[in-house]
Formats: C-alpha cells, structure tokens, sequence
C-alpha cells in the first residue's frame, strides 16, 4: 500500500482516467479525481470511496490551473503523481476539418496538458521526486484515418514525455507514457460496434485477439506511478494486446 502518496488524475469520472483513480485509490494513495462535470465528479468520488477527492476544473480554462494546482498542495501537502489522461477526439475527414477544430483539440489535449505538467512540476521539484504519466495513443503510432488533429497531438505528447523527461530528471521528476490500444470502454464499444469493418480490422491485426480492459492500461499507469518504475523514464509503453506490432 502506498498510503502516503498523493495524485491528480485528469478527466478521471469515466473510462481510463476512471480506471487508474480506482487503482490508485484500491492502493492506499490519495487520489485528486479532476472532471469538468461537478455533479459526475462527485458522483465517480462516492464511487471511489475515501481515498478519493474531486478535483473540478476544465483544464481548458488555462489561467485557472495555478491556483487549483495550489489548492490541490495546500491540502495535500504535496503532489507525487499527476497522470494526464484528459483528451478529446473528433473524428473526421482530413479535407474537412476547419483551423478552429484541429487547435481546439490541441489545445486541450497539448497545451493543457503542458500547462498542467508545469505547475505540479513546480511542487515536485520542492520534494526532489514525483511522476508524470502522460497518455498516448495508437494514433501517435501509426496513421489511423479521419483522425488527423487528434493523431497531431498525441505524437505531440509522446515527443514532450521525452523533452519533459529529460527536463526534469534533474529534479527527481519522471516522466513517463502509455499508450492504450484498443481497449473496452462505453465509448469504444459503441464506435465499434457500429462499424463491424472497423471492429475486424482491429482485432485481426491484434495477435491477443481482443480489446484490453480498462484496468491494463491502469496497472501500467500505477507501475510508473509508483517505485517499481524508480529507474525508468521517457518511455512510451504500449499497452495493445501487440496491436502495433501486428501484422
């Protein structure tokens, strides 16, 4: 059990983020459960149990991330894990997609998620230790069509998990990623099971010939959390069943 350590986990009411705040919490550490949504926040927190505390804020809205960065310290004492896993998607027809779509993706999965990084940095570096899980994507592996904003930005964080590793080695600050394959979420069920085709061609390209579970992704997510991983930093960790190696 890691009862002294604190955490932020991004977009953490549902699916991945929802995953690895129950992991954490299951685990003993104190777990900051960020949404935007208050009344589903608070709703994922019950769930979570004791361990668990809401964190609301849009991470868009990035003049406010100091201050709820602070107020996460004041209360805690301290920050040892921040998991970035807030992200929008929007699927779409490359010819189609307008200026203002493709930077309103990258501004919250990129920009946010940098401005985020800074200020629990800031807080780390006063303890000389704390990790950073960044979460990637298949799509920052290869070409995945009608995603072309969203492809942008997670190849985006897989090259700052590298930069910002190496930033902040000095501080005692890791800074890893994973990136989930296709896994089983509410969202992803619905996407594939509309398209039969899609489904097919992603698990036959999958050697373990299926999707993963939302707690995969979380049990590579706590490994960086935690010191198992003390020793391990500016890695990508695929976590796809061998999707991306599958022929």
């Amino acid at each position: 059990m890691n009862n002294n350590l604190t955490a932020i986990v991004t977009g953490a009411n549902a699916g991945l983020g929802f995953a690895t705040a129950k992991k954490f919490c299951d685990n003993g550490i104190k777990t900051f459960v960020n949404g935007r949504n208050k009344e589903k926040t608070l709703e994922a927190c019950e769930e979570l149990g004791p361990n668990a505390q809401p964190f609301i804020l849009d991470l868009n809205n990035l003049d406010e991330i100091q201050a709820a960065v602070a107020n996460v310290t004041e209360e805690a004492g301290k920050i040892d894990i921040l998991v970035n896993n807030a992200g929008i998607n929007m699927k779409k027809e490359f010819l189609e997609v307008t200026n203002e779509e493709f930077q309103s993706i990258l501004h919250t999965n990129v920009l946010a998620l940098f401005a985020i990084s800074r200020e629990v940095a800031k807080v780390m570096k006063k303890n000389n230790s704390g990790s950073i899980i960044n979460i990637s994507s298949m799509a920052a592996q290869y070409g995945i069509p009608k995603v072309i904003a969203y492809s942008a930005s997670k190849t985006a964080i897989d090259g700052m998990t590298r930069a910002m590793a190496v930033d902040l080695a000095q501080f005692g600050i890791r800074v890893n990623a994973v990136a989930p394959g296709f896994i089983k979420t509410n969202m992803s069920s619905k996407a594939l099971d509309n398209d039969p085709e899609r489904k097919n061609k992603v698990l036959s390209r999958t050697p373990m010939g299926r999707l993963g579970e939302p707690s995969d992704v979380a049990d590579a997510v706590y490994y960086f959390a935690t010191s198992e991983s003390k020793f391990t930093t500016g890695t990508v960790l695929r976590v796809d069943g061998g999707n991306s190696i599958g022929f």
